[in-house]
């Protein structure tokens, strides 16, 4: 249980650090940007209470909205996340898993771990977008924003997954 908090704690701590000050300043040809914070969603145990994930989600996407002067906008894409990370699970998974386990290849295979995070990342910048546009008035553009913030949050989350060598069973 201390382990799970712990690992929460740091992955919030580097992550949201690492978005506020260096992420927020990339936005590639002016229309992508990676949001890497949604890593510490992504990796919280697979057995946690709704509630007590929709609140970490909350909070998550409140910290980030007060340094990014996005008043609302990360918290209710990340609130929306949170509500749909256990549904999508068992939609991608179909099997019971134990409620002890963190998503990474391990657990989830390749292919499994992967369509696992283009979801997650798909329907948040979905959201996140969408709320900051708040108009359909340029949809290409709009298209080509959320497609390659896609890409390259997925990229990065990957290749962070990589480099995270852990048992796939909490310990």
């Amino acid at each position: 249980m201390i382990n799970n908090i712990l690992r929460t704690f740091i992955y919030f701590l580097i992550f949201v650090l690492l978005q506020v000050m260096v992420l927020n300043n990339i936005h590639f040809l002016r229309v992508a940007t990676p949001f890497l914070y949604l890593y510490c969603l992504l990796k919280m145990p697979v057995g946690i209470s709704r509630s007590t994930l929709l609140i970490f989600s909350f909070f998550v996407g409140c910290t980030i909205d007060m340094f990014s002067n996005t008043p609302g906008m990360h918290a209710a894409a990340c609130s929306l996340v949170g509500f749909t990370r256990e549904p999508l699970i068992r939609f991608l998974q179909g099997e019971e898993l134990p409620p002890e386990l963190y998503p990474s290849y391990h657990s989830f295979g390749n292919g499994g771990f992967i369509r696992y995070v283009t979801l997650f990342v798909l329907i948040h910048h979905v959201a996140l977008f969408f709320i900051e546009a708040l108009t359909l008035f340029d949809p290409l553009f709009l298209l080509i924003r959320i497609g390659a913030s896609v890409i390259t949050t997925v990229l990065l989350i990957c290749i962070v997954e990589l480099f995270n060598f852990e048992s796939p069973k909490a310990q």
